[in-house]
């Protein structure tokens, strides 16, 4: 059933007929019937989706919308927003992979009727998976109002009094495999395995006991309104939550960064190590959407499920997800896939795992499954945190525990003692609660200045870790050796906290100019009589351009280091690589951790005669480069050819024209922009998705679309095969038509490129479409081509020479100064 109320953009009309931008302007002056604007603006107008997709049909432009294009258009034409669509989308999702049938019987009947039926189906699905959520009497999105009192009606048994229209919560968790409810004690706090023995539940001072992962929330719009009073219980402290927990229209652009300023629990009289902290008002990452709230995303809940029954469940909310984060790519700092998987494998197999900063879950969703696991996330950002609890919840089996809120602030997580914690925290926040937390009974190794918010995250981190279990974090590196931060740093080595420092190549994860630092650490439960930190450096293994480092590498380096260190508790030197340096020796003044100055250089005792060989390699490259140097350029008159544009060539059938940036279903080498511009190896990559990547094929032309420059590179045997990446174009002639060569050659004149660009106030774009060709026979062609195919051999052939000169210099500089050449 097509939806009425969904919007779409030229932008999505374009993607919809597969044509560019300008097409559809051109439709829409030259078509009187072509449907009018129903929303946006004057200058970004959106048009009904139906009358759009009936348009289209109407004039062959179009047989069939894709299932997974409608269902993004869908998506994104929400009337609340696309948030609350993936959110909406994600629940159904949920219930589909968990009981198919219940989703049947709901979704045979009108979308009033699957509106009316969802919520309490929701119910049964959502309850044991995330360890109880607040009902339908509790706002879940945009525009809806939550009862301010609606944490304080709860009773001790867990259900929710004049929330939900029938009692949902339970004391014991119906599914066997889902932890945090002690079944014959309900009043506890918290589950008996998950609570240590001095946490004493009566002096965290909850409003209510719930099982591990259920909150109550307090205020949630307006203005800030102080919550609800526990019971039986003389603390009236202020614990007002201001983050609108039905959704926010801005996303932090770090995972887990603080939301508005919300008042810290109160300090205790005696601050230490073992004062527990009066917990704050918890607020769950995910409520169950209302009958109401549904009803507008019913179309996008039929085509999600049309969707999930060609590629399953948990890969259609994937792509449904993915395809927003690549929409969006200014709001969300994400974590690289294969980072979020070596961080997960540093802390290794754990049955408990904590990510308090936790975004779009891609560092839980990276640790190995094991039966009975519990995965507990937190987010600051409230969309971004229900996006999370539904993405773990179809990822595994595991019990999910999410929830929403200022990790620092508002821990939402206070009795946990997890076996390892996960995270990657934003990076140089200054309102990080420096003034509220002064007093707080994590930092055990120090207050963090208002400066070292990463070193609060750290002591988080090992506050919420059970004795021996392991904490990994991504850290920026300056965290490493800043002045502010020198007794922190100190007191975690005394203590043998701090286990390793491990630097990573530049590109390894946003911000992508600098090497960043991933810190290994462990909650004593004991102090080393001679404890030594691991110390390494992964460098050398940065790729060029933006293709990323040799993730490969990095992980054998990194994993291999640490496992010998972590069995004999120190590490024979690996020069250059990795170390593992007494803690005495780094407790000086600075106690600065940065490997790359306590590690000594890569061995070079064949440094001559590699220089040697380099320097041969450019002596045939150069005498190469002579060789193919074109001869003298023969005058020539004008010619006049009838000229033709690739565009119409294409509708001519003469090529077929593609553009990258899908990853694919399976990781293959990407070919980006850069390798292009500078002639080399595909270096990029791209997270697996649904749809199809344009994989590239001898002959194949690629054009990159931005920067202004002429370039056209014919793809070899060596480059076939790699994915198209991001702004680039492919074209692929028809070889009984048209010379690859000869294509490649025409497409790089400087007069072709400056007339088919057009200039926006910081960039210059290519419209392929426009470059134009001569007409000429194909023995003609292929003369020409051949020609072409010569000079790109000899630009080759400059850049080789290039490249050995500087590493022939650079080496020479570096065997001198080290000592390892002589100076004659």
């Amino acid at each position: 059933m097509q939806d009425n109320a969904t919007e779409v953009t030229a932008a999505g009309i374009a993607r919809l007929a597969g044509v560019g931008r300008a097409a559809v302007s051109n439709w829409r002056r030259r078509h009187a019937d072509f449907p009018k604007p129903v929303g946006g603006t004057e200058t970004s107008p959106s048009f009904a989706l139906a009358e759009v997709e009936a348009w289209l049909r109407k004039q062959g432009k179009l047989a069939e919308v894709p299932l997974r294009e409608r269902v993004w258009q869908q998506l994104v034409g929400h009337p609340e927003g696309p948030l609350t669509a993936l959110v909406h989308a994600g629940c159904a999702l949920l219930l589909i992979h968990e009981r198919p049938t219940v989703w049947l019987d709901a979704s045979a009947g009108s979308d009033a009727r699957l509106a009316a039926m969802l919520p309490g189906a929701l119910e049964q699905v959502l309850t044991p998976r995330f360890g109880g959520v607040p009902g339908r009497g509790v706002h879940t999105s945009r525009g809806a109002d939550a009862a301010p009192a609606a944490a304080a009606a709860v009773n001790m048994s867990g259900d929710v009094e004049g929330v939900n229209t029938a009692p949902i919560t339970q004391s014991v968790n119906p599914d066997p495999g889902t932890r945090g409810v002690n079944a014959d004690s309900p009043a506890r706090a918290a589950n008996a395995a998950l609570t240590p023995p001095d946490v004493n539940p009566a002096a965290l001072q909850q409003p209510v006991n719930l099982p591990s992962g259920v909150h109550a929330t307090s205020a949630v719009h307006g203005s800030p309104t102080p919550g609800p009073a526990a019971p039986d219980t003389t603390d009236t402290t202020d614990t007002t939550d201001t983050m609108n927990t039905a959704g926010a229209s801005g996303i932090p652009a770090a995972p887990g960064t603080p939301g508005p300023a919300a008042p810290g629990p109160a300090a205790p009289d005696t601050p230490g190590a073992d004062t527990p902290v009066p917990a704050a008002p918890r607020t769950p990452a995910l409520r169950v959407p209302t009958g109401p709230q549904l009803l507008a995303s019913a179309p996008l809940l039929r085509g999600a499920a049309e969707l999930a029954a060609e590629l399953g469940a948990r890969q259609a909310f994937e792509f449904l997800l993915g395809r927003h984060l690549d929409a969006n790519p200014r709001q969300y700092t994400l974590t690289p896939a294969d980072l979020a998987g070596l961080m997960a494998d540093l802390a290794g197999p754990a049955r408990t795992v904590l990510d308090p900063a936790c975004g779009t879950g891609a560092l839980l969703r990276a640790v190995d499954t094991r039966p009975g696991q519990e995965l507990y996330a937190q987010d600051s950002a409230p969309d971004l945190a229900a996006l999370t609890a539904l993405r773990l919840a179809l990822h595994s089996r595991a019990a999910v525990r999410g929830a929403a809120g200022d990790t620092l602030r508002a821990d939402a997580h206070p009795e946990l003692r997890a076996d390892a914690v996960l995270c990657h925290p934003p990076f140089n926040e200054r309102n990080w609660g420096h003034d509220e937390l002064a007093y707080d009974a994590r930092w055990e190794y120090g207050f963090p200045a208002r400066t070292e918010s990463e070193l609060a995250w750290v002591q988080h981190a090992l506050a919420r870790l059970a004795d021996g279990g392991l904490a990994v974090l991504l850290m920026p590196p300056a965290v490493a050796s800043r002045r502010s931060g020198r007794r922190i740093r100190a007191d975690l080595l005394r203590r043998g906290a701090l286990r390793a420092v491990i630097a990573l190549p530049v590109g390894a994860a946003p911000p992508y100019n600098i090497p960043l630092h991933v810190w290994v650490l462990r909650r004593p439960d004991r102090t080393p009589a001679a404890p030594e930190v691991l110390l390494a450096d992964t460098g050398r293994f940065a790729g060029e351009g933006r293709g990323g480092p040799d993730w490969a590498e990095v992980r054998e380096a990194a994993l291999d280091a640490w496992r010998a260190f972590e069995r004999a508790g120190r590490l024979e030197e690996r020069p250059g690589l990795a170390r593992s340096v007494p803690v005495i020796e780094l407790l000086d003044d600075d106690v600065d951790l940065a490997p790359a100055r306590h590690l000594p250089p890569a061995a070079v005792a064949d440094g001559a005669e590699q220089l040697t060989a380099v320097r041969e390699r450019l002596g045939a490259t150069l005498r190469l480069t002579a060789d193919l140097t074109p001869p003298p350029a023969a005058p020539a008159p004008g010619a006049r050819w009838p000229l033709t544009t690739v565009g119409e060539l294409a509708r001519g059938g003469a090529l077929v024209m593609r553009t990258g940036g899908n990853g694919g279903h399976t990781r293959v080498p990407v070919l980006t922009d850069h390798d292009v511009l500078a002639g080399a190896a595909p270096s990029g990559a791209l997270p697996e998705s649904q749809e199809e990547a344009v994989l590239t094929e001898p002959g194949d032309v690629v054009v990159p679309v931005l920067g202004g420059g002429s370039v056209a590179r014919v793809i070899d045997d060596g480059t076939a095969g790699a994915a198209l990446g991001r702004n680039l174009v492919l074209l692929r002639p028809d070889h009984a038509a048209l010379d690859p060569w000869f294509l490649a050659g025409f497409l790089r004149g400087t007069a072709n490129n400056r007339q088919a660009s057009s200039y926006a106030s910081t960039a210059t774009r290519l419209d392929v479409r426009r470059l134009q060709l001569p007409r000429l026979p194909l023995d003609e062609q292929r003369r020409y081509g051949a020609r072409f195919r010569a000079l790109d051999e000899f630009e080759r052939a400059l850049r080789r020479a290039s490249r050995l000169g500087e590493q022939l210099v650079r080496g020479m500089y570096d065997g001198l100064t080290d000592g390892t050449v002589a100076p004659g």
